[in-house]
């Protein structure tokens, strides 16, 4: 591979305060890319844009809301000069609660924020990439998106949806230079763990065949492939960093 595939590459990672997004602006940034750190959490978009350093910055932005999408793509396209890398890694898992107890308020903020932000996002993003002929989405979903978790419904919907449109959003820009892609990872060792109940956690984590939790960095690993050069022939697909979990 090339030592710097991403060399003067402009990429947009959403949700990368902390977590699997943070690893993947890390890598992307290490691989030649300028890269924006988006996230609804100023503060920490901006320090670990600083920790990560070279060109990175932070910014805020919540991926729910329209206005603020295209105020932060304005802000980067402006500062950065273009974009060519968009990856939607912001979403939230939610309450882990059974549909016949789920308040209507918890569905509409999980969906919001992982379905409704990518398409959000990623339409902000062609209008940068279309006039180019040329860029890379690629998306965060789940294996829940596959599968199904219990208790977890509007979680599990949410990523089926951004397989879903992955698979129709490459579709429509096959002939425009632009290639879009998910992975869709099983429970990955973050922060956001902590918000889970340690039964949920070794319940998800007995369920991974090769029998431990992924790390941010092997995500991160994925994601660079997919908005490299070096898989130019890949759209349309999710692919699986889950410890052999999937069954399809």
């Amino acid at each position: 591979m090339d030592p710097q595939p991403l060399k003067g590459k402009n990429a947009i990672v959403t949700g990368a305060a902390r977590g699997i997004g943070r690893a993947i602006a890390q890598r992307l940034a290490a691989e030649g890319a300028q890269v924006a750190i988006l996230d609804i959490d100023a503060d920490g978009a901006q320090r670990t844009a600083a920790e990560i350093g070279g060109s990175t910055i932070g910014l805020a932005a919540d991926v729910a809301q329209a206005a603020s999408v295209d105020r932060a793509f304005a802000q980067v396209a402006d500062q950065l000069g273009g974009v060519d890398i968009l990856v939607n890694n912001a979403g939230i898992v939610g309450t882990d609660t059974p549909v016949k107890d789920l308040a209507e308020d918890d569905w509409d903020r999980v969906l919001d924020i992982n379905l409704k932000g990518t398409f959000l996002c990623s339409q902000a993003a062609l209008r940068y990439m279309l006039p180019q002929q040329s860029g890379v989405i690629c998306s965060l979903a789940s294996i829940s998106g596959k599968e199904g978790n219990a208790n977890m419904a509007p979680y599990s919907v949410s990523k089926a949806g951004v397989i879903c449109f992955t698979k129709t959003l490459a579709k429509e820009v096959l002939d425009c230079g632009i290639r879009v892609n998910c992975v869709a990872p099983a429970l990955i060792d973050t922060p956001i763990l902590q918000g889970m109940d340690q039964d949920r956690v070794d319940f998800l984590t007995a369920k991974i065949p090769l029998g431990r939790l992924g790390r941010p960095e092997e995500v991160a690993a994925t994601i660079l492939f997919l908005v490299s050069d070096e898989s130019t022939f890949a759209t349309g697909q999710c692919f699986d960093v889950s410890g052999g979990r999937a069954t399809y």
